[in-house]
């Protein structure tokens, strides 16, 4: 019984022909993405820009409107309010208190009381306070986890295969993560989606995610290097992806399919998170090809293949 295979055998794809435009449209990409984290810029959430959060259920299907008159007569700054879980379920960010914790409390305390005046039978289901100091404690800590694993993967890819792979890879999981940066700030003026801690979380599983990727390709790469002493490294390179292009395929729909599920019904704790991961997979497929391929052909063509001119060996493409 044969398998099941999405990319026919033996492919002949010239994928670095494309090389030129892959580039170029990543780095538009990635330069706008730049631009949109200082303006407009991220929607950080309590995590990062500190204030409260409260989810509340309501006795009746929230009337939204009137939730944000009367929030917006507390005079406790801006207010937003999102629907969540059933139409009942309302989550509540109000912007942080000057006065420190004691103003923090006073804050709750007036919704609270609102919601029981004006709605009584109001369940105030959840309540978390992140002051300003800590806000900013766990923005920059987020972000030195960041540069700490593309640190950690630089020099895994360096000792593991020659530094052109280690900067190539490097290189790309940088341009990944500025586009998901951008992700986040559109999803965010549209959507109101916010960058807090999950976000971190989902911008390091999109890092490992795509790393694993590259290093199937590059694994390819150095084999055929090895195998093919004569082959010129563009025509390489074609043959490695080829090579493995149903296996980057399986595996990037296999994951893809399995979060769909998250995305759509694993509610409000790990809906976004589900989102980002959607994002970021059929960005890292991607990448692997017509980013981190044709940065390891610039970098190594004179230096990997030194004798890139002599006749090339004949190939059979694996399955």
């Amino acid at each position: 019984m044969r398998r099941l295979r999405l990319v026919p055998d033996n492919t002949k794809i010239q994928f670095m022909r494309g090389r030129v435009m892959g580039l170029a449209v990543s780095a538009f990409l990635s330069l706008a993405s730049v631009i949109l984290y200082f303006h407009p810029g991220l929607n950080l959430g309590i995590d990062f820009q500190g204030g409260i959060v409260m989810e509340v259920r309501t006795p009746e299907p929230a009337d939204f409107p009137a939730l944000r008159t009367m929030l917006g007569g507390l005079e406790l700054g801006h207010a937003s309010l999102q629907a969540f879980g059933s139409s009942r379920d309302v989550l509540i960010r109000l912007q942080q208190q000057p006065g420190g914790d004691e103003a923090q409390q006073r804050a709750v305390n007036t919704v609270r009381d609102a919601f029981t005046q004006k709605y009584p039978g109001t369940e105030i289901r959840r309540v978390e306070a992140v002051g300003a100091s800590v806000s900013e404690e766990l923005f920059r800590d987020g972000m030195t986890a960041m540069g700490l694993a593309l640190l950690a993967m630089l020099v895994y890819i360096w000792f593991r295969f020659d530094w052109q792979f280690g900067a190539g890879a490097v290189a790309t999981l940088i341009l990944d993560v500025t586009k998901t940066i951008g992700f986040f700030v559109i999803a965010g003026a549209i959507f109101e989606m916010q960058f807090n801690l999950i976000s971190i979380a989902a911008i390091l599983t999109i890092m490992g995610f795509s790393i694993n990727d590259k290093v199937v390709v590059y694994d390819r790469v150095r084999e055929n290097l090895r195998k093919y002493k004569t082959m010129p490294l563009r025509e390489l390179i074609d043959l490695s992806i080829n090579e493995t292009l149903n296996r980057t395929i399986n595996t990037s729909l296999t994951a893809f399919l399995a979060t769909i599920p998250l995305a759509l019904f694993g509610g409000d704790a790990v809906h976004d998170f589900a989102v980002v991961l959607l994002f970021g997979i059929v960005m890292a497929t991607t990448s692997s090809i017509f980013i981190a391929a044709p940065i390891l052909l610039f970098l190594g063509e004179h230096r990997l293949r030194p004798k890139a001119g002599a006749p090339a060996a004949p190939i059979t493409a694996k399955s």
